[in-house]
């Protein structure tokens, strides 16, 4: 294991307080030929992690005229697997290299018995669990030398030892841990349906101090479940509780996600603008008060 360095402070209240996007390959070429008017971009950090990665030169344009943050889904914060430090030196080069104003990943587990599972698979909501994990954040936030934020993931079945709600497990982790939260919104939408809780109270529940940036995306309709799939047009429920976020957290930056039937950028950069619309009067409210 490498050794650790100082922490920082995240950056996050650099970024504009507008819709940047989640810079996916489809939109390279538009991006780097048109200049959009796009106010920072999301960069999904296990995409660039590879020796020899082929978007290596791209990114590099890109961080020269936006700025960026760092999503990563290859933490594995909740497992019972040793931390893979291997992992972490990779994407603490590649955080050396793109100065993000904010590193995140998922307040989940990925892991067991070293095969990655692919997914974002949410904790127990325990003392226990709080305790875990919290300590493994707090190994990574000393590894990078800086302050990183959690996200709430979606869910679809709960765990029966559960003894606390997912805003409150959240919030006690983000404190022991001394970490930021990501809220996504859109996750929150898709959990209070799956699980049949108050979205509103999840959001009331979380200190405002923590909470740096927001997400937003699509969601797909299962059967029976609401699925977080990342391939659809923002929902008209998700537009109104991410108005009720940023009443409840003030005027934060956002990030527009889309990894699935991705639509020419023209077509995403027309959602960010009804989105920065959002957070425009926001400022505005802010200013007056």
């Amino acid at each position: 294991m490498a050794a650790s360095r100082p922490r920082t402070s995240s950056a996050a209240s650099s970024l504009p307080r507008a819709c940047g996007l989640g810079l996916r390959a489809p939109h390279y070429d538009a991006i780097l030929a048109g200049a959009p008017d796009v106010p920072f971009f999301e960069v999904l950090a296990e995409n660039h992690t590879t020796l020899g990665d082929p978007a290596r030169e791209i990114l590099t344009r890109v961080r020269e005229r936006w700025p960026v943050t760092l999503h990563c889904v290859g933490m594995s914060l909740g497992s019972t697997d040793p931390l893979d430090f291997e992992h972490l030196g990779r994407l603490r080069e590649l955080e050396h290299r793109l100065e993000p104003a904010l590193v995140s990943d998922h307040l989940s587990w990925s892991s067991l018995d070293g095969r990655f599972l692919h997914d974002l698979l949410p904790l127990p909501y325990l003392e226990e669990s709080i305790a875990h994990v919290s300590a493994r954040i707090a190994r990574v936030q000393d590894f990078l030398g800086r302050r990183i934020a959690i996200e709430n993931v979606s869910s679809y079945a709960t765990f029966a030892e559960s003894e606390l709600a997912e805003w409150e497990f959240l919030s006690a982790v983000a404190e022991r841990a001394d970490c930021s939260i990501l809220l996504d919104v859109n996750n929150v939408h898709v959990s209070a349906v799956n699980h049949g809780f108050s979205a509103e109270t999840y959001l009331d529940a979380l200190p405002r101090e923590r909470v740096a940036q927001l997400h937003i995306a699509g969601f797909s309709r299962g059967r029976e479940l609401l699925l977080d799939s990342h391939g659809a047009a923002i929902d008209p429920a998700v537009w109104r509780l991410l108005e009720l976020a940023l009443e409840r957290f003030g005027a934060l930056p956002f990030v527009l996600e889309r990894d699935r039937n991705i639509p020419p950028l023209s077509e995403l950069l027309d959602e960010a603008k009804k989105a920065s619309a959002l957070i425009a009067r926001r400022v505005t409210r802010d200013d007056l008060e």
